[in-house]
């Protein structure tokens, strides 16, 4: 087994990559791009992936991005028939599936259409997107209510993309106490994901210094 991996260490869609490979003990050859750099607009990156976006999966001649779509493949490529991660039955599937959809076109949208233009525009805090923001965490809190896991009563892929969301949003100091079934659920997950200090901490002290350095410049 040969698996290219191309991220960088402090996004959360990497990050999540880095947690579904620690779950499945799968190792990768890594290949950091410093994306300030334009490294992931180089021909040859773009040959593997032409959106030009990390993180991107390469086994042997086959290129995959998405970190979602990534994490499926490798637990359905390398996680034997019956992985908990991303369960066979159709139900339980498609919760997986719609907590995963919810990370992807809910949370982590709002989280970015909030803080990012603060960490690199400048902007100043908008108050109708942190709404918006709290509104999808409250939407989880929901979800999670009477379970031990975001999708039943063990870890899955769902958790491990929506942990490295909620460990971001955290990272930023904005405070999950209004949401206690988040708080509970995200030291469970902190807790009991296999290898999360290293698959996501790691990139989280790199977002926590590209933060402060962005933050700096903004305030001379």
């Amino acid at each position: 087994m040969s698996l290219d991996l191309y991220y960088a260490p402090g996004s959360a869609p990497c990050r999540v990559v880095l947690l579904v490979a620690a779950a499945l003990d799968v190792h990768f050859n890594p290949h950091i791009l410093n994306l300030r750099n334009g490294e992931h607009l180089t021909p040859e990156f773009l040959k593997l992936n032409p959106q030009h976006t990390v993180p991107t999966l390469v086994d042997g001649d086959f290129s995959l991005w998405e970190s979602r779509a990534i994490g499926k493949y490798l637990v359905n490529k390398y996680g034997g028939e019956n992985n908990d991660l991303y369960p066979n039955d159709p139900k339980a599937r498609a919760i997986v599936d719609q907590r995963l959809d919810f990370d992807l076109g809910t949370l982590y949208p709002r989280f970015g259409n909030y803080i990012y233009p603060q960490i690199f525009g400048g902007a100043k805090a908008d108050e109708a997107l942190l709404k918006k923001l709290e509104e999808a965490l409250q939407f989880l809190n929901t979800f999670l209510e009477g379970q031990k896991y975001a999708a039943g009563d063990k870890l899955t892929l769902a958790d491990l993309s929506l942990v490295a969301t909620v460990s971001t949003i955290d990272a930023v100091d904005i405070s999950l106490k209004e949401y206690p079934n988040v708080e509970k659920w995200f030291e469970l997950v902190k807790a009991t994901a296999p290898g999360y200090q290293e698959a996501n901490e790691a990139g989280l002290k790199a977002f926590r210094a590209m933060v402060a350095q962005l933050k700096a410049k903004t305030e001379l």
